[in-house]
């Protein structure tokens, strides 16, 4: 029987207000699978729907959301942690946790049984690199793991880290026998490719309207240095360009759309190659209404 209905899909597909409405009546509160909501302050930009928690006036309780500051460089070891802490006081108060996201490193995190460690800083390591260009890393990287997403290459200082805590990893593999026992059933939702992009083009819009540039420039106000707001990609990468007179509004517009719609591809890459590697993910279409799709999850689960 399953224990965690896990709500997955790319950017714009809606699955936001897939899992709230699915929470709402199905006695459940959402854990997030996002690498970047979990900051507080960086709210437009990495797209946390409160709107859609909200159903029939009940606010459904999101977790793994805003327990960050901004500027901290967070990660997926810490979001399994915090992923197990959220899962057992859902399942201890006698609810159903529901799993909602789209970055697939951090859902197969949560589903799977894998260990993840803190890596230690290996400064013979770093020295050595240190020597090499950034297409030397680069190369180095993808000799090592298939780079799904640009995470790991947005700087030199991620790259580097992404080869060290690749190279520990190789030294040290891990399995958690005590991890709990996540049976779940995950559930895609997607559009066509011509409304995907639409639907991409049309929400940058309405959040730069929302002030997305805005938050931005509070973020730097705040402390945070233009390096600070590109470590975290997109939306903030490109905005921290704007903001440094880099680029025009233009530009920074069609810069963004574009990065956005090949993010988009790379997280359907990345549900892909789960497939390939065992997993069943149930597709529904983004187009269906909400009770069209409640229904299938309905039929699916039942």
């Amino acid at each position: 029987m399953i224990n965690l209905l896990v709500i997955l899909g790319p950017t714009a597909s809606g699955k936001t207000s897939v899992a709230a409405h699915w929470a709402c009546y199905n006695n459940g509160e959402i854990i997030s699978a996002d690498s970047r909501q979990v900051y507080r302050g960086m709210d437009i930009g990495t797209g946390k729907d409160y709107a859609d928690c909200i159903v029939d006036g009940q606010n459904i309780k999101c977790h793994c959301i805003d327990i960050v500051e901004a500027g901290k460089q967070y990660n997926v070891y810490e979001y399994q942690k915090d992923f197990i802490s959220a899962y057992e006081k859902i399942i201890a108060a006698g609810k159903n946790p529901v799993l909602c996201g789209g970055s697939g490193m951090y859902i197969e995190a949560a589903i799977k049984g894998y260990k993840l460690i803190k890596v230690p800083v290996n400064d013979a390591l770093r020295n050595e690199l240190n020597e090499k260009t950034d297409e030397e890393l680069i190369k180095m990287l993808a000799n090592m793991k298939k780079l799904h997403n640009s995470t790991d290459t947005n700087s030199r200082k991620r790259t580097i880290r992404a080869i060290e805590i690749e190279t520990y990893q190789a030294e040290n593999p891990h399995f958690d026998e005590n991890y709990p026992d996540i049976r779940p059933l995950l559930i895609g939702i997607k559009f066509d490719r011509e409304t995907q992009r639409r639907r991409i083009s049309q929400r940058l819009r309405k959040r730069l309207d929302q002030g997305l540039v805005e938050e931005a420039q509070k973020l730097l106000d705040s402390g945070l240095t233009i390096e600070n707001l590109e470590y975290y990609g997109l939306e903030y990468k490109f905005l921290a360009q704007y903001l440094a007179n880099k680029l025009t509004y233009s530009q920074m517009f069609e810069q963004l759309n574009t990065a956005i719609h090949q993010f988009a591809k790379r997280q359907m890459t990345w549900f892909r190659r789960m497939e390939r590697n065992g997993e069943k993910i149930f597709w529904i279409d983004g187009g269906l209404t909400l009770e069209e799709k409640m229904n299938k999850i309905k039929n699916i689960i039942f």
